[in-house]
């Protein structure tokens, strides 16, 4: 079955910020957040150190409308907030279904941005999923809880190459069934 170009990305909001598409500027804030180890060793493809470019990469891949992935940022400006949080995806699979992704920059650590931000994304279904995948390292078990906190249902074990690691990692794979 062949993807289907996702329509224009609008901002979705939620109780504390905004989620909505990157912009240019954001990528120093990105090269920031994301060059910390405890934020690249936390995803498979951030890598660690973060090269020169890696960033506006990044920002360009975002920003390209034709692909099948939607990032938002975590935009707590309007509330006063700093202006990039974290960051949210999801990357469109087949058959109405999505693998959702997030990172927090650790000085928002314990404060439910997570949560909040994969609430909003679920509630907004911005993508009109069936069926939303999501995975996890399994040392850390603090995005499992907001994964499940989140309505998602455990699915199995796995295991993920991480760029910053170089190594494979022991994963939780979790799924939510859309209403």
């Amino acid at each position: 079955m062949m993807l289907q170009e996702i329509e224009e990305q609008l901002a979705i909001p939620a109780v504390r910020f905004v989620l909505r598409p990157v912009r240019i500027s954001d990528a120093g804030l990105f090269a920031m957040h994301a060059g910390d180890a405890r934020v690249a060793e936390g995803t498979s493809s951030i890598p660690h150190p973060l090269p020169p470019g890696a960033a506006e990469a990044f920002v360009a891949r975002a920003m390209n409308v034709g692909s099948t992935e939607r990032i938002w940022v975590m935009d707590g400006l309007a509330s006063g907030m700093p202006e990039v949080l974290g960051v949210i995806s999801l990357k469109q699979m087949d058959r109405d279904q999505s693998e959702i992704g997030y990172w927090v920059a650790p000085a928002f650590w314990n404060a439910g941005y997570a949560s909040e931000a994969v609430q909003a994304l679920i509630a907004a279904n911005p993508l009109k999923n069936k069926t939303i995948f999501a995975q996890v390292f399994q040392d850390n078990p603090r995005s499992a809880r907001v994964l499940t906190n989140c309505g998602f249902a455990y699915l199995g074990d796995a295991e993920s190459f991480s760029v910053a690691r170089n190594a494979r990692v022991q994963t939780w794979t979790y799924l939510k069934k859309m209403a």
